[in-house]
């Protein structure tokens, strides 16, 4: 698909023309609400959680090195760590600003998405329980998750203020891994996954070139350096899984994936990348501008994959280059 048969996505916002896709500078919310229905095979995409941490108040407070909801991680032999959001600063009230925010967002993209199609949405192990909850109020199924393990840097801290009073205890367990919510559009009642994928062209997740399904852990590294350098976003993931994922989401190759916190505007690259259409939607200037300038030399690095999380031990006749380090993906 041509960016130029998405230019019914585009309304009247200001638009960033790539290739395959197209960055608009809008709210998601509103977007879409305005795009027409059953028009989309997928979405996805790291959302703020309430976009708290985003406010200017709190990216004020980031940039001063004063934390707020942000955690300014120490320095470690001359390297400077990226800031984190501390999810676990959120009260009662904004826990509940959150579930009401995604409980929307699921209704929303729920209207927009072909019956089928799926959702990839990134989480945390803190918030994961309530906004995968709210996602199935709105109206979306659930259909697994999908675990990126990484290490990260959120979580494992000696109690704050008194490292030294308590130094053998951790106030939570390290991150080793970052859960995403798998979600799908409910299909018509009675409809068979083969009649939605010929119908819709969703239903289903699209198999690893390798011909070996879709797997639901997958080993990951930290984003690279050369990544962060191209889009210096708070939060950008790596393209060695953003590829993997926007691979799999649409199941036959075709249709429209949408991300609606683009941000860095990764999630587009690598769907640049692997020659499919995405639609980025952002509402931060700032952002925008950002995700404008990163889509195309982010689309261009060549990326490598670890080998999948195999429970079982294939046969010799079924070994494939799956089982060691691979380049399966541009």
């Amino acid at each position: 698909m041509l960016n130029g048969e998405l230019k019914r996505f585009e309304m009247h916002y200001r638009t960033q023309k790539f290739e395959r896709g197209i960055l608009v500078h809008a709210n998601c919310f509103e977007w879409l609400s305005a795009i027409p229905s059953n028009s989309l095979h997928a979405v996805v995409t790291d959302p703020p959680y309430g976009v708290k941490e985003y406010e200017e108040v709190e990216l004020g407070k980031r940039s001063a090195g004063k934390g707020g909801i942000w955690r300014i991680p120490p320095s470690f032999d001359g390297c400077t760590r990226a800031p984190l959001p501390r999810f676990t600063a959120l009260n009662t009230k904004e826990r509940q600003a959150v579930r009401t925010f995604f409980v929307e967002w699921s209704r929303l993209v729920s209207r927009a998405l072909r019956p089928g199609g799926h959702v990839f949405l990134a989480s945390n192990t803190f918030l994961s329980q309530l906004v995968f909850e709210a996602l199935v109020e709105g109206g979306l199924e659930f259909r697994g998750e999908l675990i990126r393990l990484v290490r990260t840097l959120r979580g494992g801290d000696r109690p704050k203020n008194a490292e030294k009073e308590f130094p053998g205890v951790c106030s939570m367990p390290k991150g080793c891994y970052e859960p995403w919510g798998i979600m799908r559009k409910p299909m018509p009642s009675g409809m068979k996954v083969s009649d939605c994928l010929r119908e819709f062209q969703t239903g289903g997740l699209r198999r690893r070139p390798d011909s070996r399904p879709f797997f639901d852990v997958i080993s990951c590294e930290r984003t690279p350096k050369a990544e962060r350098l191209i889009a210096n976003h708070p939060s950008i993931k790596p393209q060695s899984l953003l590829r993997q994922i926007v691979h799999a989401a649409l199941p036959l190759g075709q249709g429209v994936i949408v991300d609606t916190f683009a941000g860095s505007g990764s999630t587009v690259a690598a769907a640049e990348a692997l020659g499919l259409s995405c639609i980025g939607v952002e509402r931060s200037q700032e952002y925008f501008d950002l995700a404008k300038d990163a889509v195309v030399p982010l689309s261009r690095r060549s990326v490598r994959m670890r080998a999948p999380v195999i429970t079982e031990e294939p046969r010799e006749s079924q070994r494939t280059p799956a089982h060691r380090e691979m380049s399966l993906f541009p």
